[in-house]
């Protein structure tokens, strides 16, 4: 997974044109806001800051992920299979420090090309350590964020996602169903996951969050200028604030980010 992430972030900077940041989800991903609400809560940020939930306290990960030593068939056989795991451990790193969260993140276009060109080599030296690490999506860019002095004050620790997790947390969350309609909207979070196929929740999101009418878009600044025309005859893009269309789902967003940047030491709980 995290090798296919650095892929699409690396098409991305190669003909995504100009952008701000990245967002990677899945599948059993769906957004709880609309994408003119999340465009207009970001264009009101600073353009440094990465969405991404860690810690140092990796807890049992330090002996059920970073000592043992796993080989992931996917990096070079085109048959899925499980991973196998190798006998001898490994001890911590000591070149750099661990750190683990969400695998779910919204990262600056500054911090993707630092992964990408890795120009003081650290990128691909935590990337080589991580191709042999189970659940690598949870700390490879969390690690590589916080060993670097130019990043580490980036970090806002959220991943802007609404999940339902046991306690202690499985390796898995909770499907989300119409029961969780409620904690969902009330997180203010963009996202949630994980969503089983057809879930009649889906619908209702549709409906009551998003505005989306069945086989339907999302409408959006987009959807009002759809068949608008510059001067030039070139299809009208929208291009400015002002071109966005706004739910109610804006405030909501607002909200929590307000909160995150807020929070009192906020500036210093940076990579904790």
């Amino acid at each position: 997974m995290v090798a296919n992430t650095l892929h699409a972030a690396a098409i991305l900077l190669r003909e995504g044109g100009d952008w701000d940041w990245f967002i990677n989800l899945s599948a059993s991903d769906y957004p709880l806001v609309t994408q003119d609400d999340l465009l207009h809560v970001l264009s009101e940020l600073p353009r440094q800051l990465n969405f991404i939930e860690h810690t140092s306290d990796i807890g049992w990960k330090e002996y059920q992920r970073a000592k043992p030593v796993i080989i992931d068939p996917g990096l070079y056989s085109l048959q899925k299979s499980d991973v196998f795991w190798i006998t001898e451990k490994r001890s911590v790193p000591t070149a750099f420090k661990l750190f683990t969260g969400s695998a779910w993140m919204v990262l600056t276009h500054q911090f993707i090309e630092y992964c990408i060109w890795g120009w003081d080599n650290l990128p691909r030296t935590v990337l080589m350590y991580y191709a042999n690490f189970l659940s690598s999506p949870e700390g490879y860019f969390h690690t590589v964020i916080c060993n670097v002095p130019e990043f580490r004050n980036t970090t806002v620790n959220h991943d802007l996602h609404f999940i339902s997790w046991d306690n202690p947390p499985k390796q898995h969350p909770h499907y989300l169903t119409l029961a969780d309609f409620d904690g969902m909207v009330n997180s203010n979070a963009p996202f949630a996951r994980k969503f089983g196929r057809e879930d009649p929740v889906l619908d209702k999101i549709d409906q009551e969050l998003l505005g989306r009418r069945p086989d339907g878009f999302v409408p959006g600044g987009w959807t009002y200028l759809l068949n608008a025309t510059t001067e030039e005859g070139r299809p009208f893009a929208v291009e400015r604030v002002q071109d966005l269309r706004p739910g109610p789902g804006v405030d909501r967003l607002k909200k929590l980010v307000t909160g995150l940047l807020t929070q009192e030491g906020f500036d210093d709980k940076h990579c904790l």
